[in-house]
């Protein structure tokens, strides 16, 4: 991928905190704990105490609530389609493949619906997430 659609996708997902009070400025679950309409989207392939690579699957239609990741890496595995994603500065659709990358060393706060089919990778760093306890919502899936 190309180091401007890499970097216009990181731009895309990366949320900030700091915006006006909204669904974001909450609590947040995490990306694993938040899902769609009740259904959950993301599943734990391998997890330790210091990384989280999670599998989540967005059909046409389907997206991901309010939730936050702390610093990532995402891997398209499969699927082209278009993602929105609403964070606190604005929403964004942006084009995705199988093959794109994106990362951020930031927290990421944002929603996301996607406009197509995907299934992606993404590898949190659970070792930067400095978020404390009483600032994370319990979400739709029991503690780890």
């Amino acid at each position: 991928m190309r180091a401007i659609g890499r970097a216009a996708l990181a731009l895309a997902l990366v949320g900030c905190a700091s915006a006006a009070a909204g669904p974001l400025d909450a609590s947040l679950p995490s990306a694993l704990c938040a899902g769609w309409r009740g259904e959950k989207v993301c599943e734990v392939l391998s997890e330790d105490a210091q990384i989280r690579v999670l599998r989540c699957t967005f059909p046409h239609g389907v997206g991901h609530e309010p939730h936050y990741h702390p610093p990532n890496f995402g891997y398209v595995l499969e699927g082209e389609s278009v993602m929105r994603n609403t964070r606190p500065a604005g929403t964004v659709d942006q084009p995705l493949k199988a093959g794109a990358s994106f990362s951020s060393d930031v927290e990421v706060r944002h929603t996301a619906e996607n406009i197509g089919a995907q299934t992606y990778l993404i590898v949190e760093k659970k070792y930067l997430d400095r978020r404390p306890a009483d600032q994370v919502a319990p979400g739709l899936c029991a503690a780890p």
